[in-house]
């Protein structure tokens, strides 16, 4: 599944994985957000809440798009976060993988704090 990201500086394309959480979370596209910034990665409230997958992980590849179940949230880390070792995007906790960002997700740095971001789904 092809979702499009979108804020008032810019736009991503993310190919998603087929998970639960990624149907989860299909079934309620379009939604709109308030973003958040956490060092180097965004964040938004989606509404949808899901349980940990048993794959979860804390660290990941920038432009790996997640979802953190804490915070029923999607995350788009890029660089390193306040709690990262060196160069590494640590998540705030264990968070479900759900697919990758198409392109630099450096992109993302042009996202500020309280930007609307819209996700919708992209129709092939």
């Amino acid at each position: 599944m092809q979702i499009r990201i979108s804020w008032p500086a810019g736009q991503l394309i993310a190919q998603l994985d087929d998970t639960p959480t990624t149907r989860a979370l299909a079934k309620e596209l379009p939604l709109v957000s308030t973003a958040r910034t956490w060092g180097e990665e965004v964040y938004f409230d989606t509404g949808v809440p899901v349980p940990r997958e048993t794959d979860a992980r804390q660290v990941v590849e920038p432009g790996t798009v997640v979802f953190w179940t804490d915070g029923d949230a999607l995350a788009l880390p890029y660089g390193p976060t306040p709690i990262s070792q060196a160069d590494e995007c640590r998540l705030a906790s264990p968070c479900n993988v759900l697919g990758r960002i198409d392109g630099d997700p450096r992109r993302l740095a042009t996202v500020r704090d309280g930007d609307p971001v819209r996700v919708e789904p992209v129709n092939d």
